[in-house]
């Protein structure tokens, strides 16, 4: 005989694993954190302009060198490995002095230097309250939030395991915030 008590008590799921990722539809961006799956649909239109523009700006002159120093891998939707948890950030940037072999692995377990999310309306939450924590507990030293429908962008530096604001910029804004700030380019290039 069960008790009022172990029936309202809901069963433990199973952690979610790797498996559980590479089981997840093509047409969705699947992730764990936490033990949890999320699986979001793939980016909306205002999204993917956002996150192609940023890495056509920071790739030409932060990977490539032209207009500005190089020395970075900046890589659109990599898979991270942190111990159980899988993200997958919308950009995240590698310092080449610190990877100076690009992996040939399907996913990355060495700590990007710098992170930037695209919100969007299903990946918010997750965004701010599950994946922040895990960027700080792993050293990622920034994170850029970037809100197309908000048009705005907001850095943070890691210090001291928390995040710290460095800069919010909005609208048509010169855009040169750390770790990129030895060129410039405007936040406009990132709305339609």
């Amino acid at each position: 005989m069960t008790t009022a008590a172990q029936r309202r008590e809901p069963k433990a799921r199973p952690r979610a694993t790797y498996q559980d990722v590479l089981d997840a539809p093509p047409h969705r961006v699947a992730e764990v954190v936490d033990g949890v799956l999320y699986t979001n649909p793939r980016p909306a239109a205002p999204h993917a302009l956002a996150a192609s523009a940023l890495e056509i700006d920071l790739g030409a002159a932060f990977q490539f060198g032209r207009g500005g120093p190089g020395g970075w891998w900046i890589i659109v939707e990599p898979e991270l490995h942190f111990g159980d948890d899988i993200l997958v950030p919308d950009l995240a940037g590698w310092r080449r002095d610190r990877m100076p072999r690009y992996p040939e692995t399907a996913y990355f377990t060495l700590a990007p230097y710098w992170v930037c999310e695209i919100l969007s309306p299903s990946t918010r939450k997750l965004d701010l309250e599950a994946k922040r924590p895990v960027y700080a507990r792993e050293g990622v030293r920034h994170l850029w939030l970037v809100d197309p429908a908000g048009r705005t962008l907001e850095a943070f530096e890691l210090t001291a395991g928390e995040w710290s604001t460095i800069a919010t910029v909005a609208d048509d804004a010169a855009v040169q915030i750390p770790p990129f700030e030895a060129a410039s380019f405007s936040l406009a290039d990132l709305w339609p």
